[in-house]
């Protein structure tokens, strides 16, 4: 996400076309082209110009309202709802990459979330984020906290430091709900009479730092202990499929577990 401001000059943009699977966007004030992937003009009047990244979130419609009670849903425009595919990555991965990183550990269309710090760049493997989350690491100097949210689609990154501190995190306790059936449930009835037994309410996502010993919500803020009150630095970061992640971070590292 990018603001659609240049030195003071506000921009329109509109869909202009696809650069290697990437949306391509044009200014309608300058005409320049601009990469949806960078937010660079790689065309035009503004050619070499970088719009101002917006911190943002890539988080499942459940998991955001339960942390934002009074916000607002964009509408789909009524004279093109018709045309909006709910579920258009089916189809696109089954279309062929325009380009290709043979030789790589990973595969073309699998799933990455990838950032950069200090001009170094790493991809983080969905598929280890969503077993082993959260993720804990260190790029260029930096502590790094990967996790995945409560729904197991969700994400956030942050630098694991408090108060100038590198601190480590876990998560506490279990998260799924277990069915509880005792055993004089168990013989008041037969089992094909017996009813299911009610699930007990799954625990609360928390995480406990190495430091301090608190408790830390997915919004990377302390909710107990000694911490209370204060919130981790957050990192942007990208989910995207890992050719074009590649294609646009020619240098960057593969997290291994």
């Amino acid at each position: 996400m990018w603001k659609r401001i240049w030195k003071g000059r506000d921009l329109h943009f509109y869909l202009a076309g696809i650069n290697n699977q990437n949306f391509l966007m044009r200014d309608r004030e300058t005409g320049s082209w601009w990469q949806q992937i960078t937010g660079k003009a790689i065309y035009g009047e503004l050619a070499g110009a970088t719009l101002e990244l917006v911190p943002s979130d890539e988080l499942t419609f459940g998991e955001w309202k339960s942390e934002v009670s009074g916000g607002t849903v964009l509408a789909e425009v009524p004279k093109y709802s018709k045309e909006y595919d709910s579920n258009w990555e089916p189809e696109v991965a089954k279309l062929p990459v325009v380009i290709s990183f043979p030789g790589t550990e990973l595969k073309s269309r699998d799933v990455v979330v990838g950032l950069e710090i200090a001009g170094a760049s790493r991809a983080y493997p969905w598929e280890i984020l969503t077993k082993q989350s959260p993720v804990m690491d260190r790029v260029q100097g930096m502590p790094i906290l990967v996790v995945v949210g409560p729904d197991g689609k969700s994400f956030r990154v942050f630098i694991s430091r408090i108060d100038g501190r590198d601190a480590e995190f876990f998560l506490k306790g279990e998260d799924a709900a277990v069915p509880v059936v005792t055993a004089a449930a168990a013989e008041a009835k037969p089992a094909s009479e017996a009813k299911p037994a009610s699930p007990v309410a799954a625990k609360p996502w928390t995480l406990l730092d190495t430091v301090t010993a608190s408790e830390w919500n997915f919004q990377g803020c302390a909710v107990s202990g000694p911490a209370q009150g204060k919130c981790l630095d957050r990192v942007p970061a990208l989910k995207d499929y890992w050719f074009d992640w590649r294609n646009y971070h020619p240098d960057t590292s593969i997290y291994k577990r």
